[in-house]
């Protein structure tokens, strides 16, 4: 006789569940406890489909990951900067003024891209998003691949970044809808492995061409981002549809096989589509939410904290140490050859980094990692900054110590803690509106970045090189102290005992510890 699958999870589980109410307004505790119980083990034993399909959504971020990085890193590459710059003391040079377009542009298309997606996400469905966005990179991928001018290369970018702004949203937003609670950190935290393996993969493709001297030493890599939008695009054909959209859209029947898929035939989803009903009905008795929504009431607070974590990576200086790990070796004396080595070492410590989070995300909890992460972050920024007041060859390569020491414990921290305390915070009818926020944080602090680093490390302009740490050291050290006041601990709370706490105004740093009545 065929065993039945249902969730039916071990006796020893800890994790909490979401929550669920009779009618009456009270919780269904037959359904929590069931919830409550189911483990990773059950997850993995009965329910790899929904393993299966985070890892898809979760790789989205390669595209936005690799982008990211080979903004910085092309700078690196000599062929590049002489056919998009000049010579400047015998040295191939990209203007300052350039380099800054060439990076910021993108971020301005990823701040519309998130917008839109949301609207297009709501409006049509999580999987019709998806493929607008792939569509959207693909042209722009296209355009950097055959453009010669820098007029027609900032297009392109701009397109690309469009749809790379959907990608970063809708990864996110369906690992969070599609997953229970004891698989919701270490999914959302896959988003952040999705930007590790894309910055990897960027370097390692870079390594590879960028010695050569003619144009593919930069089309090459440019041309390896349309194998992404092709895995996206073979994927999405099979994907299972967010259930929590087909309810919103009265499409129940949909709904219940989307969830059959994700959690398999013989499991009885009846509880758990019920629970989504019930939150929809709920949500339908208020008006439709607006983004004026995410700024009203405990709102502004959880808005707050899911764009603030996002607001943090910048501070502690993501895109001047990583995205461009590679330059920086070279201005720092490393020859072209060991620059690039170096920045291979550096994005392939990210993914072990990000790797490692999964196995400390449910033990030690989202707040103590995160506070971690920005003080050790904080003392490694000062520590390259200090590297560089030290005339000596040995100074040079402590400095690229540095870097690869702040690649792990960042994908550890910062990078993936980040997309779960996002995943946890934000509020279920806001849930899309607020990870659009949080795409827009990212490209606004990235477009002020972009614009402001080139002009702190470039040699023809303030040529700070690693002293650069010292300015990042000393925002990072503001933004801990910060992050030490509004980082909550949301580890094994269901996402009615969060809402609970907000609405019971419980300040953020007490969350971890405040004990909620039970229902009775």
């Amino acid at each position: 006789m065929e065993k039945d699958s249902s969730i039916t999870p071990s006796t020893d589980a800890v994790e909490h569940a979401e929550t669920a109410t009779n009618g009456d307004g009270k919780l269904d505790q037959a359904y929590v406890e069931t919830e409550h119980q189911l483990t990773f083990r059950d997850v993995w034993r009965n329910h790899k489909a929904i393993i299966g399909w985070s890892f898809f959504w979760a790789m989205c971020a390669v595209g936005w990951g690799f982008d990211a990085q080979v903004n910085g890193a092309m700078i690196g590459v000599p062929s590049f900067r002489r056919d998009f710059g000049y010579i400047f003391e015998s040295e191939a040079v990209l203007p300052a003024d350039w380099q800054s377009a060439f990076n910021i542009i993108s971020s301005v298309g990823q701040f519309l891209g998130g917008f839109i997606c949301s609207w297009i996400s709501d409006k049509a469905g999580r999987k019709p998003s998806l493929a607008v966005g792939i569509l959207i990179c693909s042209g722009g991928i296209i355009g950097q691949i055959v453009t010669t001018s820098k007029a027609g290369f900032l297009i392109s970018k701009l397109i690309l970044g469009f749809g790379l702004g959907f990608y970063l949203t809708l990864g996110p937003l369906m690992c969070s809808e599609i997953t229970p609670v004891v698989l919701r950190g270490i999914s959302t935290a896959g988003v952040n492995l999705g930007i590790a393996i894309g910055q990897l993969v960027s370097n390692s493709v870079i390594k590879i061409f960028g010695e050569r001297m003619d144009r593919w030493a930069y089309r090459a890599p440019f041309a390896i981002q349309l194998f992404f939008a092709a895995f996206l695009g073979a994927g999405l054909i099979f994907a299972p549809e967010s259930p929590w959209y087909l309810v919103r859209v009265g499409k129940v029947d949909k709904a219940r096989r989307s969830l059959q898929r994700l959690f398999g035939a013989q499991t009885d989803i009846s509880a758990k589509l019920a629970d989504i009903e019930r939150t929809i009905a709920d949500e339908a008795t208020h008006k439709s939410p607006s983004y004026l929504d995410c700024f009203r009431g405990t709102n502004l607070l959880r808005t707050g904290i899911s764009t603030g974590v996002f607001a943090c990576q910048h501070f502690v200086g993501i895109i001047f140490v990583l995205g461009y790990s590679t330059y920086f070796f070279q201005l720092a004396g490393l020859d072209t050859s060991n620059s690039f080595d170096l920045g291979v070492g550096v994005t392939a410590c990210g993914v072990l980094g990000n790797l490692c989070s999964w196995f400390v995300v449910n033990s030690y909890g989202r707040r103590k990692i995160f506070l971690l992460g920005m003080f050790t972050l904080t003392t490694v920024l000062l520590l390259i900054g200090i590297m560089d007041v030290i005339p000596t060859s040995g100074a040079k390569w402590i400095q690229a110590s540095a870097t690869v020491i702040y690649a792990f414990v960042y994908f550890l921290t910062l990078g993936a803690m980040a997309f779960v305390i996002l995943g946890e915070t934000s509020s279920a009818a806001l849930r899309a509106r607020t990870t659009a926020l949080a795409t827009a944080t990212q490209a606004v602090f990235g477009i002020a970045m972009n614009f402001a680093i080139p002009y702190m490390v470039n040699p023809d302009s303030g040529d700070l090189k690693g002293k650069v740490g010292f300015v990042f050291g000393g925002l990072a050290a503001v933004a801990t102290v910060g992050s030490f006041f509004y980082v909550p601990e949301l580890k094994g709370r269901t996402f009615g005992e969060i809402d609970e706490m907000f609405f019971q105004r419980v300040p953020p740093r007490k969350m971890g510890s405040y004990r909620i009545r039970a229902e009775l």
